[in-house]
């Protein structure tokens, strides 16, 4: 229970204590005035009905907020308890590619293509790992409050260039439409707008896949700078609108999910783009996909 939970079921016990003493020295009271004048009891007993109601009231609205946490609790746990199952899931498979490979390497004699394949493979499941264990440490900063934005005027066409190019060797593949203008500048934190558009072009890659596609943008109009990632995927449903931008939020069952993940980060970008004062939305790109809007 969230200790602010804890602070309000303190507070309503006591209450509750407290009114069941003042009703039972009200009863006592009116014990000894049944023996006056009528008038005074009817408004002795019309005061404690409405303290009854009174107190009814905010018993009910005190149980449905314990409840309401409660709910919240029990939907974390959900969502941690996926996230340990996508986690495993995820810290195994490089591992294990990466043991494969360099068995392959140590015990058989391969000619120097084939070896060079080998590792570049091993080398793109140690940076899929570096990804994960970085979120995981984001996440974990950003709960302690620990992440805070250090800016320094950046050139962003050239840095979102950079990671469009990143992005583009790892998957062996130019699959990125680039709409870039030249030359913006911005008092921004490099980090933090690295992480956020990385994550962003990988969760697009992961959805919607190499094949669709993908586009960036850099530009500023009547509002000021903003940068779009597009893809033409399946998009974000309805029903998870509402949670997307949440602590280990996955769509769907972890045990029959296809889909890689560990449900953080969409979670990362929105607190970065919060953090650093911007503001990122959600819209449908037609006819299919996503669109993550972020201004600064």
């Amino acid at each position: 229970m969230k200790r602010q939970t804890g602070i309000f079921f303190y507070i309503l016990g006591i209450y509750v204590f407290l009114q069941f003493a003042w009703w039972g020295y009200h009863l006592i009271e009116l014990t000894e005035e049944l023996k006056r004048e009528p008038s005074e009891v009817s408004k002795r007993i019309l005061m404690i009905i409405g303290e009854g109601l009174v107190f009814f009231l905010i018993l009910l609205f005190g149980l449905w907020k314990i409840r309401s946490s409660i709910k919240k609790e029990l939907q974390l746990t959900q969502r941690q308890n996926n996230f340990l199952l996508s986690v495993t899931h995820e810290l195994k498979t490089p591992l294990a590619a990466n043991k494969l490979y360099l068995q392959t390497i140590q015990k058989r004699s391969l000619e120097e293509i084939t070896r060079n394949d080998l590792i570049e493979k091993a080398i793109q499941e140690n940076e899929r790992l570096e990804k994960l264990i970085d979120n995981i440490l984001n996440a974990s900063r950003i709960e302690s409050n620990a992440l805070k934005p250090v800016k320094t005027n950046l050139d962003l066409s050239e840095l979102l260039d950079h990671i469009a190019d990143r992005i583009e060797k790892r998957h062996q593949q130019k699959f990125i439409h680039r709409s870039i203008a030249v030359g913006i500048q911005s008092n921004a934190d490099a980090f933090f707008i690295e992480t956020i558009v990385l994550n962003l072009i990988e969760n697009a890659v992961k959805y919607a896949g190499i094949e669709a596609a993908i586009s960036i943008t850099l530009d500023v109009d009547n509002v000021g700078l903003y940068m779009e990632i597009k893809d033409q995927g399946p998009g974000i449903s309805e029903t998870d609108l509402v949670n997307m931008f949440r602590k280990f939020y996955r769509s769907g069952n972890e045990e029959t999910r296809t889909q890689k993940g560990s449900g953080l980060g969409l979670f990362i970008v929105s607190e970065l783009v919060r953090i650093h004062g911007g503001k990122i939305v959600y819209k449908e790109n037609a006819p299919n996909g996503a669109v993550f809007r972020i201004t600064l």
